[in-house]
């Protein structure tokens, strides 16, 4: 992909490179009616359209597809630019450019998810993008819904929803011929054997006393050691732990 020079049959490496003073005198014309003008425009502003589109190449689209919607931002800019005001074009056609590529790509994901949604990731993203240029380090989720305004769960699934999804036949590794797909590491919780057995400890729970429930919840649901729980309980740490031993043997039995 790298090596690619040939994008939708333009020749990448021929691009022209056109000057500012150019571009404003070709952009007047334009506004007075000269689809000359306008074409030339278009084609001397190209480069910037791949520029732009080298950002999206992580994400493993069709490079030939982003060019043709980056046309089109570069097409809108020619057409909206305002010649009065004192603006370089490009300042103004990069926007234009990655946002008509960020609505195809939202538009088209496999996907669907809310505009609202993705506008608050991409939102994120850029504030993400802002932070580490001036602080030169990833900002936390908190920190990134912190500037926005927004909830840090907001902010998480928005993230989320952009998240490009992954097949079952990703390969993950790939040695001595024989490959591992994601597939291959996805484990199945809903056979026979895995529910009889959560009926069965969940049967032997119930069988408990107080107690001993109580034990069991303090050690390993809460983390305490056998010295908190005889405290908290009013008996001593030996009394602890020979419940304890009796109620797993019970579970297990």
């Amino acid at each position: 992909m790298y090596n690619k020079v040939v994008i939708c049959g333009v020749d990448t490496s021929q691009l022209p490179v056109m000057r500012e003073e150019q571009k404003q005198k070709l952009l007047k014309s334009a506004r007075q009616g000269s689809k000359q003008a306008r074409e030339e425009l278009i084609n001397g502003n190209l480069r910037l359209v791949l520029s732009v589109v080298q950002r999206f190449t992580a994400r493993g689209e069709n490079l030939d597809d982003l060019f043709q919607v980056g046309c089109i931002g570069l097409i809108k800019a020619i057409d909206n630019f305002d010649i009065s005001q004192n603006v370089r074009f490009s300042t103004y056609a990069v926007p234009m450019i990655i946002g008509e590529i960020r609505r195809y790509l939202r538009d088209n994901n496999a996907i669907r998810v809310s505009r609202s949604i993705k506008d608050t990731a991409y939102r994120a993203m850029q504030v993400k993008e802002e932070f580490v240029n001036r602080h030169q380090r990833e900002p936390k989720v908190s920190e990134i819904a912190e500037a926005m305004g927004a909830e840090i769960s907001d902010v998480v699934i928005a993230l989320e929803s952009i998240t490009e999804p992954v097949s079952l036949y990703e390969p993950v590794f790939s040695g001595s011929g024989d490959t591992i797909y994601v597939l291959d590491q996805i484990g199945d919780n809903n056979d026979d054997a895995n529910w009889l057995s959560e009926i069965a400890f969940k049967e032997s729970i119930k069988a408990l006393s107080d107690r001993e429930k109580k034990i069991l919840s303090l050690r390993f649901m809460q983390g305490k050691t056998q010295m908190e729980v005889s405290s908290e309980i009013g008996i001593s740490q030996a009394q602890v732990s020979r419940l304890e031993k009796g109620a797993i043997e019970k579970i297990k039995n």
